[in-house]
């Protein structure tokens, strides 16, 4: 039986080092790839458990394959959908930016259908990039920068933890100015809210 309660999924995009992601590779207990990211997973010595996409992208088939020919979501829904309907549990992102930035862009957007269900974040090289739709806590090292991004409007905000906390705070799409660059300055960060959609950047 498939175990998804950590999840790596490899995307098409720019992959981060091979330290970081041989260190996700074996903290997780699932690897999708998501269609032309099977190519590069495995040029960077990591076999996915599982490739799916509609297989446009992708240079040679491996054995556990799924193909989703609709053409009307990108490989990485697709990919989320199938981690949906297998009740996944916490799913780390690798090759969703860099390269097209329509497609990077798109994929910070595209998870948010998918929360709370998912428990999801982006990795880099030096950075996390959490979308949320609920509170939450994380662990962060002190000094590291700490940004919010609203993509909605986001109501009654508390960012407790940094050089700059909020209060009771009203977000406003287009108007970061008082979120980002912020600094941690305990080992731990809280971001509650009544309501909205942001993303939360961590410096690693």
């Amino acid at each position: 039986m498939q175990n998804l309660s950590n999840v790596l999924l490899i995307g098409n995009g720019t992959l981060p080092g091979a330290a970081l992601l041989e260190r996700l590779a074996r903290q997780a207990t699932f690897i999708l790839a998501a269609d032309g990211g099977a190519d590069k997973a495995r040029a960077a010595g990591i076999q996915p458990d599982l490739v799916i996409g509609d297989l446009d992208s992708l240079a040679s088939a491996p054995e556990q394959v799924l193909r989703v020919p609709r053409q009307d979501n990108t490989d990485l829904e697709k990919a989320l959908d199938w981690l949906t309907a297998h009740r996944a549990g916490r799913v780390c992102i690798v090759g969703s930016v860099g390269g097209r930035w329509d497609f990077s862009i798109g994929n910070f957007l595209s998870v948010y259908s998918y929360l709370p269900a998912l428990d999801i974040y982006f990795a880099g090289d030096g950075w996390k990039i959490y979308p949320l739709v609920q509170d939450t806590q994380k662990a962060v090292r002190p000094g590291a920068r700490v940004s919010l991004i609203p993509f909605t409007a986001c109501t009654r905000v508390n960012l407790s933890g940094t050089q700059y906390p909020l209060t009771n705070a009203q977000l406003a799409l287009g108007h970061t100015g008082r979120t980002l660059s912020n600094c941690a300055q305990q080992a731990q960060i809280t971001v509650q809210f009544e309501s909205g959609f942001m993303l939360l950047y961590i410096e690693d």
